[in-house]
């Protein structure tokens, strides 16, 4: 693999290149570097002609910003793959659009990295959608958890639950958390996924019964058991007709 390190700190370059010595095969993996947006142009434009399959791409750089360039890199013939290594992490959504692989908060950890190599090794070229999905976007969520960026495909969230000022997203194996508003992510994903109460949504393919419920605080009522899950979330009483369609289908 052919690595270009592209960031203004020479101390920044260097310990990139320490963790790539531990995570890859030096004998196969050559590793270059670039201080700016220039310089990068300079080994992957016209004029220089190098082929890297990998940059590793800091944002806030003096001149054109990380950002700029990784849209510059992607107007090339054969655009190498992109990994953001920033000490920003509020830039993970505009990196994302920009179809980056993976994006790396610093100091970076020996692991993060690898896990991003992978990423790259194995083609994950795919673009990530952000954690407030537009409508052309909806395959995946960018989830921000415990100071890491990670992708969640949409096809594995059962439900959105709010709970009061966020949201909770819930797969089969686990729970996260993300800001954004029940509303917004009901009129995006209408095709989807389904309102069933005022305080959550369920993805539609996951419907499995509609059952009788006794809820506390609601009383007699009704509520959905979803496939993959254990948990039975409540149904207002104007959707229950809307879940039954929905089964019936």
């Amino acid at each position: 693999m052919n690595i270009l390190i592209v960031d203004d700190e020479a101390l920044a370059r260097s310990r990139l290149r320490t963790l790539l010595a531990d995570c890859t095969d030096t004998q196969r993996t050559t590793v270059a570097e670039a201080s700016n947006a220039a310089e990068t142009m300079a080994l992957l434009g016209p004029t220089g002609g190098r082929a890297f399959d990998l940059v590793l791409l800091d944002i806030h750089m003096p001149g054109q910003d990380g950002l700029a360039l990784a849209h510059t890199l992607q107007t090339l013939p054969q655009p190498p793959a992109v990994v953001f290594v920033t000490a920003h992490a509020d830039h993970a959504v505009s990196a994302f659009e920009l179809d980056a692989v993976d994006y790396l908060t610093k100091p970076v950890r020996r692991e993060r990295l690898q896990q991003a190599l992978a990423k790259v090794q194995r083609g994950s070229r795919a673009p990530l959608s952000t954690s407030a999905p537009s409508a052309n976007d909806g395959d995946t969520l960018l989830i921000q958890d415990r100071g890491r960026t990670e992708r969640l495909p949409l096809a594995e969230v059962l439900y959105f639950k709010a709970e009061q000022k966020y949201v909770t997203v819930r797969t089969a194996t686990r729970s996260y958390i993300m800001d954004g508003a029940l509303s917004d992510l009901e009129t995006r994903f209408a095709p989807r996924f389904m309102r069933i109460h005022r305080n959550a949504l369920v993805a539609r393919r996951a419907v499995r019964a509609l059952e009788k419920h006794y809820d506390p605080e609601e009383g007699e009522g009704w509520a959905v058991r979803l496939q993959g899950s254990t948990e039975l979330l409540l149904v207002s009483r104007r959707q229950v007709a809307a879940v039954r369609e929905e089964l019936a289908r």
